[in-house]
């Protein structure tokens, strides 16, 4: 868990840079605006653990 929220937070924070820092930074911030952000966050987060989830699996004898 912790790898994967900084994994989202490193890139999550990157990504809403790239693609919501100019409404960001204009203030037109709206919910659509916030929820978009939150999905850049959210699928890092996701990605990561779902990879971490998978190759403890692999680790894990059978």
């Amino acid at each position: 868990m912790r790898r994967s929220l900084g994994t989202a937070l490193v890139v999550g924070t990157l990504l809403a840079a790239i693609n919501h820092g100019g409404d960001i930074a204009a203030g037109a911030v709206t919910f659509g605006v916030l929820w978009k952000v939150a999905l850049t966050y959210a699928v890092p987060f996701a990605v990561s653990l779902w990879a971490t989830i998978g190759a403890l699996r692999q680790r894990r004898p059978t």
